[in-house]
């Protein structure tokens, strides 16, 4: 890894680029050439040269008067500075000026001394979970950006708005309309400022020589296909952005048809919206975790899911979805669904119903829309619950982060500790649910564009789905039903997806997708058949064009601005590549890729360099994905009044908040509505793992003082 950026101090003047050079280009002539300068970062007095194209050098950056007399020089107050020419990169300054006090600047010290000398996931649990705090904090400070105007609701009383309204206003205690639907996505960093066209590469280029699937690789046992499922379940619970009425054709290059499913195909774009300040895109779907998968994400779809009575939610006598006269599932969100999200929305709706049962047993004064209203806080934090501290757990397979997860929900004295006491001594030691007030970092909330980037998995989905016979007398020691069939995934799309999952049930769907392990986060293992997908509109309903979604995905990621893997690694405070080696061992994938993108390694596109990234032993995905992750994770608890003001008793009722904190992984969930399940044909310790698969074996160790695993 290259080296420029482990050199730092803090600043707390302004700051002077003192030249650039390019060869013997002078310093005023640099300076013409200088294509755009954003502000993000933490380092700073880089003076190093970098041995990049043509001689290419890092110059002087310091503390200096602003008056200075240098010719061309460029003065920066208050900002850190990435600077890019036109085709060629003339330098980079990746400098951190805010007014830091001595504490800011021994953190960034620590985290760059990590970077530099150790790897942090080799630490102890107790010293990497000392890292990622530390780095989750600058995270914090520098990669939460605001799009748009920062008031645009107002004040109103949270006592009366004390439950999850359907859109998703009232959460934020001082603008109502915060975290609605129809609300900006925000930012991790600035948009990428790399001066590449749309189509450099071709999208379509890229998905054939990178992405697409040559041959099924598995997530081995770690990662099962109710995992896989899970994920669309929620990014369905969290985002979707607002299309516009044009659309683009992406045609495939002239003189290239190797491999490219569609010669051509339309789509629409992404409805930018332009503020005072920016440009931005809507989320179509509120961004809090409120459920708004199973409950709609606005007064029309709530009303469709609702029976009005006794404050349930619809659901089939078979245990699985109802549907309309056209066959489309009714539920809170139907966009591009298949059996395996069908599923778990089903599951969740019967778990929303059996609290309904719970509550109207102790509390017989609740009428149905109270009952409605207590039963989604209980069922939305479940489903939070579940993915800190049972789904991110399985994804990153490490007990640091088994530690810190749990942490984020009990935090550092643990779970007895806080069911006895309650919340005390802030969010470090009793967790981020049960603060006193939301936080939100001066930034108000949304999720991210750069979240939405980081979580293009389909590589997840496999060609098709084992379906299992449960039916079997016997069963087997390592309780693995017996192959019954094997499904094609694409006649488990939509509304033929629906009728197949009524023919196999809902009982046998789980078991099967529980013993099939899912696809791996890696390139050449993106589905072949999701590059000629006939996708759903927001109503569910067919769209008339198939699309190519491997090239599309490349597409949208430049068209909202996301920045190109290096450019991301360095507002995500990372080192960026120097060479493809640096990203991979694997020659055969270093030679695609210099096929696809030369020896520039900053052309390379995000999804693409998520991808082939060497990943961290028991991480299924990215180390870049993973910081992401870190910041929006724990944001998504921290900044909902319904996870920290609102999270008592008088809000969810007492029954309400035991059955929150009896339940601790989906396996529980599972275990409430299948009694007999998961004992029969589960033998792990988790429900997103291959059920055949060993359970966790007990360790003696302390989890706070185990060595790295």
């Amino acid at each position: 890894m290259v080296e420029v950026l482990h050199s730092f101090e803090i600043l707390k003047i302004s700051l002077l680029v003192v030249g650039v050079g390019h060869g013997d280009e002078s310093i005023a002539g640099a300076q013409e050439r200088v294509l755009h300068v954003t502000s993000q970062g933490v380092h700073s007095d880089i003076v190093r040269n970098y041995g990049g194209r043509g001689g290419l050098k890092i110059i002087g950056i310091g503390a200096s008067d602003p008056a200075g007399s240098h010719k061309g020089v460029h003065v920066l107050l208050e900002a850190v500075v990435i600077v890019f020419a036109r085709g060629e990169l003339v330098f980079i300054a990746f400098v951190g000026v805010r007014s830091h006090c001595a504490v800011q600047g021994r953190r960034e010290k620590v985290i760059h001394f990590v970077d530099k000398f150790v790897l942090w996931h080799r630490l102890p649990v107790l010293l990497g979970l000392a890292y990622l705090g530390i780095r989750r904090h600058l995270h914090q400070r520098y990669n939460l950006l605001h799009v748009g105007e920062v008031k645009n609701g107002q004040k109103y009383d949270t006592q009366e708005y004390a439950y999850r309204t359907a859109d998703g206003t009232c959460n934020h205690p001082d603008d109502d309309l915060i975290g609605s639907q129809g609300t900006l996505f925000g930012r991790n960093m600035l948009p990428g400022t790399l001066d590449y066209g749309m189509l450099e590469p071709h999208p379509s280029v890229v998905a054939s020589k990178l992405l697409e699937r040559k041959e099924f690789k598995d997530a081995g046992k770690q990662f099962n296909m109710i995992a896989c499922s899970w994920i669309q379940f929620m990014i369905h619970d969290w985002i979707d952005h607002l299309e516009d009425t044009q659309q683009v054709e992406l045609r495939v290059p002239d003189g290239y048809s190797g491999g490219c499913p569609l010669k051509s195909f339309k789509f629409f774009k992404s409805k930018k919206f332009k503020t005072d300040s920016s440009t931005g895109f809507l989320n179509t779907r509120t961004p809090w975790w409120d459920g708004s998968v199973i409950y709609g994400n606005n007064e029309k779809g709530m009303r469709r899911v609702r029976t009005f009575k006794d404050g349930k939610l619809k659901i089939s006598e078979d245990g699985l979805l109802e549907h309309d006269e056209k066959g489309i599932p009714i539920s809170g969100d139907v966009r591009n669904c298949w059996s395996g999200f069908s599923l778990l929305q089903a599951l969740f709706v019967k778990e929303h119903n059996a609290v309904c049962d719970m509550l109207q047993e102790q509390y017989s004064d609740l009428d149905d829309e109270q009952l409605y209203r207590r039963a989604r806080l209980v069922t939305s934090a479940v489903l939070a619950k579940i993915h800190t501290i049972d789904w991110t757990v399985q994804l990153l397979n490490t007990d640091t982060l088994l530690a810190g997860m749990r942490i984020n929900w009990y935090g550092f004295l643990g779970k007895k500790l806080k069911d006895l006491f309650g919340h005390i001594c802030g969010p470090l030691f009793s967790g981020l649910v049960g603060l006193r007030k939301p936080r939100d970092h001066g930034v108000p909330y949304s999720l991210t564009e750069e979240f939405v980037s980081v979580y293009r998995m389909h590589s997840l989905l496999p060609d098709e789905i084992v379906i299992r016979n449960i039916k079997e007398p016997t069963v087997a020691e390592d309780k693995c039903p017996p192959i019954l069939e094997k499904v094609p995934i694409r006649e488990l799309l939509g509304k033929e997806g629906e009728r197949q999952l009524s023919k196999i049930g809902m009982e046998q769907m789980l078991v099967s997708m529980g013993h099939q392990s899912c696809g791996a986060v890696e390139l050449w293992n993106y589905p072949t058949w999701i590059r000629n997908l006939i996708a759903h509109d927001i109503d569910g309903e067919d769209r008339p064009d198939p699309v190519d979604m491997a090239a599309m995905e490349v597409y949208r990621d430049r068209e909202r601005g996301v920045a190109r893997y290096n450019e991301f690694r360095i507002n995500s405070l990372m080192a960026p590549i120097s060479k493809w080696e640096d990203l991979t061992d694997d020659k055969e994938v270093i030679e695609a890729l210099r096929e696809v993108y030369g020896d520039d390694v900053w052309k390379l596109d995000l999804i693409v360099g998520l991808h082939a990234e060497k990943k961290i032993k028991g991480f299924a995905i990215s180390e870049t994905a993973f910081f992401i992750f870190l910041l929006m994770a724990s944001r998504r608890l921290e900044a909902d009044r319904f996870f920290t003001t609102n999270y008592n008793s008088e809000t969810y009722t007492e029954k309400g908040l035991e059955w929150v904190n009896r339940t601790e992984t989906l396996k529980d969930v599972i275990d409430r509505h299948f009694p007999e399940m998961t004992k029969k044909w589960m033998r792990c310790s988790s429900a997103f793992s291959v059920w055949n698969s060993m359970p966790d074996p007990t360790n003696y160790i302390p989890l706070y003082l185990r060595p790295a695993t």
